[in-house]
């Protein structure tokens, strides 16, 4: 059986985006590209996944520890979700284009979060 090929992304914000940017490197144990947008696996959670070689995980339909999670992909507009991950120091993605908000906006650091993203704001990177 062949290891597992992980590939290194840089996460940028995106249009009126705020953050970042992020560097995603997945690892055996660290791999979950964690969906937490209430409609299954978010395109752009699949896209991440895709192009580091991490698993797709969906975060509303079942749990996984913080530990195991390379990279969150949230849809918050600014209270509850959008501080959850950053406070746990698990790099955040936010589809929409948020800045830090909410009872959680201390834990929101741009070395943790990145907003506004979309598929063409993440690079394959060596």
């Amino acid at each position: 059986m062949s290891e597992k090929k992980y590939r290194k992304v840089r996460i940028s914000a995106g249009p009126k985006g705020w953050g970042g940017p992020l560097e995603i490197e997945c690892k055996p144990g660290k791999d979950l590209i964690y969906s937490v947008t209430g409609g299954g696996i978010h395109p752009l959670a699949q896209h991440i996944a895709d192009l580091t070689g991490g698993t797709p995980f969906d975060g509303f339909k079942s749990k996984a520890g913080f530990e195991e999670i390379a990279v969150a992909v949230i849809d918050c507009g600014g209270t509850a979700r959008v501080g959850v991950y950053p406070m746990k120091k698990v790099p955040t993605v936010d589809i929409y284009p948020t800045s830090p908000a909410g009872p959680l906006f201390r834990f929101i650091k741009a070395d943790v979060f990145v907003s506004g993203v979309r598929n063409e704001d993440v690079e394959v990177i060596d």
